[in-house]
């Protein structure tokens, strides 16, 4: 795999560092502000409420810009957000901070994607981008794990400092490593935004809204469910936070191969999996070895799934892939802001920190239910137009053969 992947990833590493570190500071970010562990659940939220409006934004407005100093400039942001962060001085503050810290996420990852995509073969496609999002991933196993250890050392707003480093390294990557690579000709705001005008993407973007989302309302508490339900002390959480982080790694890499074998079964078992791993939690949360297990599931079946999702959307796409695929993001933190609410009303609610599980799993139920009747107006297109089977039905082998734009 090319070098410049590794740039990529270090990028991916500090923008999931900062997403999902929100989880483990949580109730350290509550103490300071005086606020309830739901509320400050709010900085989760309004983060991936950043995601959702600066990815389509963003990528439509950078669309004849070139895609390597488009990636420099949405890292800057990122430094920015994340240094304003730290040095917030009210919980109101900080969450508008994390909302300016989110907006270059989705486009980062986005035209990351088809960054990735040009410099393989397409065969290796998903794999391409199962390595850039990579650094995600291992995000949750190191990047994490040591912030919410230095959450409790340091003080939350250390964390912030650290992952601000983390994108003044990725700069640099980025200027050394990504080689220049200028928009499609006739690129535009206009025809990035014709990939909304198909039913299939719409309906991917739902299985990601919804089917994701479960994941996340389990995961946006998990640290308050290991120290209240398995007993763990506070010290522990950042173990069981690299734990989780292990089964993203493996679901993600997993999901790749899977992926780029068979699109749409990937998906449909990443979803099964998911919910039943979700039961599972939810379940044998008490007992602490198996919840950590169970963590470790979670994680690998959320993770598998982000692969084929970014490849289906890259394929429906068709000509403005970097749209799709940077809408992918929308579609997972329009899961991640709804998981994290719904997760905090079932609690305020008096139900306990497990019921997210139950909750989750019944979103990833519905997000398969998604998934399914996707595939059908696939196989409906197929029959229908059985001389040109790629012709608008966002299959993904066909799409690969009569959308050579969509790798870049």
């Amino acid at each position: 795999m090319p070098i410049a992947l590794l740039a990529l990833a270090i990028g991916a590493f500090g923008i999931g560092t900062t997403e999902f570190v929100a989880m483990g500071i949580l109730p350290d970010v509550a103490a300071d502000f005086g606020v309830s562990i739901p509320t400050a659940g709010y900085m989760i939220s309004g983060y991936a409420i950043g995601v959702v409006i600066g990815a389509p934004l963003l990528t439509a407005l950078g669309a004849r810009v070139d895609r390597k100093n488009l990636l420099i400039a949405l890292m800057v942001v990122f430094t920015l957000g994340n240094i304003a962060s730290a040095l917030a001085p009210t919980f109101e503050t900080l969450l508008t901070a994390r909302f300016l810290t989110a907006l270059p996420h989705g486009t980062f990852f986005g035209v990351g994607s088809v960054v990735a995509a040009a410099l393989v073969p397409v065969t290796k496609r998903a794999q391409a981008f199962a390595l850039m999002i990579a650094g995600l991933t291992v995000a949750n196993i190191v990047g994490v794990p040591l912030a919410t250890l230095a959450s409790h050392e340091l003080g939350w707003r250390s964390t912030y400092w650290m992952i601000a480093a983390v994108g003044v390294l990725t700069l640099l990557l980025l200027i050394r490593l990504v080689p220049a690579q200028r928009p499609q000709p006739g690129a535009s705001a206009r025809s990035e935004l014709s990939a909304l005008a198909r039913l299939q993407v719409w309906m991917t973007l739902a299985v990601g809204a919804v089917g994701f989302g479960g994941m996340f309302a389990a995961y946006s508490y998990i640290a308050p469910m290991m120290t209240e339900v398995s007993g763990f002390g506070a010290p522990a959480v950042a173990i069981v936070l690299a734990v989780y982080g292990l089964g993203m790694t493996a679901g993600n890499l997993a999901g790749g191969r899977a992926a780029d074998r068979a699109l749409l079964p990937t998906m449909y078992a990443a979803l099964v999996g998911m919910a039943a791993a979700l039961l599972l939690l939810y379940a044998l949360a008490p007992f602490k070895a198996a919840a950590v297990v169970m963590v470790f599931v979670v994680g690998f079946t959320g993770s598998a799934l982000v692969p084929s999702l970014q490849m289906r959307l890259m394929d429906a796409a068709q000509g403005a892939p970097s749209l799709a695929a940077a809408l992918n993001h929308s579609a997972l933190n329009i899961a991640n802001a709804a998981g994290a609410w719904l997760g905090g009303l079932v609690i305020a609610a008096g139900y306990g920190y497990t019921a997210p599980n139950l909750l989750g799993a019944g979103l990833a139920v519905a997000g398969l239910l998604v998934a399914l009747a996707s595939g059908l107006l696939d196989r409906r297109a197929l029959k229908s137009a059985p001389a040109a089977p790629g012709a608008g039905s966002g299959a993904p082998r066909s799409a690969e053969r009569s959308a050579p734009s969509a790798h870049g």
